[in-house]
């Protein structure tokens, strides 16, 4: 029998718990192991418990992950669960670093109707079960949500055209959330991404309020053939106008 928590709760259901199995796999590997195993280890780990776990809740879905085979069945799917085990490898390896995620999207005829972000090693979850409030503007100079370790080329001229300061971070869940949770104003990424590093961010914070969307503006589309979407904006909504056309003097 399906389960009968609603798609809502089941995806932050589902976040956590992947969560509470990645924090098991990361506390009980050798202090001295390798950072390459320990990210094998909590990629897999991750996502055979999604996948175990939705085939129970949701068998008749289709699902989209990052670590599994591309079943091309989805194309024809009404329901796609899209999702990224572990998104922030990188992060997860480096303990006790905090900034990484566990992303679950649902796609149903057409477009996103439900997900969840869970960062696990802070013990929080923001999903469309319980949309998050956009917090209070600071009414300062923009916060752009950027790559800790790969800041990308085109980065100077963007905080030039906007006057912004950095928040540097790890994984794209985690920047997307900076601006739910009131850390940033704006994260704005090109260069390359798939449709399960910006599925449940995008649902989440659509649901609170944020503006997301391509950077040329167009709406970020999901269960293609193709699951390349390289590029995405998060932000606050009185901020979008202002962000697009930073981003479009960038000619990226």
């Amino acid at each position: 029998m399906t389960d009968p928590r609603t798609d809502h709760q089941l995806a932050a259901d589902l976040a956590r718990e992947a969560g509470e199995v990645l924090l098991g796999i990361r506390g009980d590997f050798p202090a001295d192991g390798e950072p390459a195993q320990l990210k094998s280890a909590g990629d897999l780990g991750s996502h055979e418990y999604l996948m175990a776990a939705l085939a129970t809740a949701r068998p008749e879905d289709a699902v989209l992950s990052e670590e599994g085979a591309d079943d091309r069945a989805r194309l024809s799917a009404e329901r796609v669960w899209i999702v990224d085990p572990l998104d922030g490898t990188r992060e997860f390896s480096e303990r006790p670093r905090d900034d990484w995620a566990v992303h679950v999207a649902l796609w149903e005829a057409g477009a996103l109707v439900a997900g969840a972000v869970a960062i696990p090693a802070r013990g929080v979850v923001h999903s469309t079960a319980e949309p998050d409030s956009i917090p209070a503007s600071t009414g300062g100079k923009i916060r752009l949500a950027v790559s800790r370790s790969r800041p990308p080329a085109w980065l100077p001229a963007l905080v030039e055209a906007l006057s912004a300061d950095l928040v540097p971070m790890g994984s794209a869940g985690v920047k997307a959330m900076s601006v739910l949770d009131g850390t940033a104003d704006a994260y704005v990424h090109a260069g390359g991404q798939y449709e399960w590093d910006s599925a449940a961010p995008v649902v989440v914070a659509a649901a609170a309020g944020l503006h997301t969307s391509r950077i040329d503006g167009s709406p970020l589309v999901y269960n293609q053939d193709n699951v390349l979407l390289p590029d995405l904006i998060v932000c606050r909504p009185e901020l979008a106008e202002r962000v697009l056309a930073a981003v479009a003097t960038l000619g990226l």
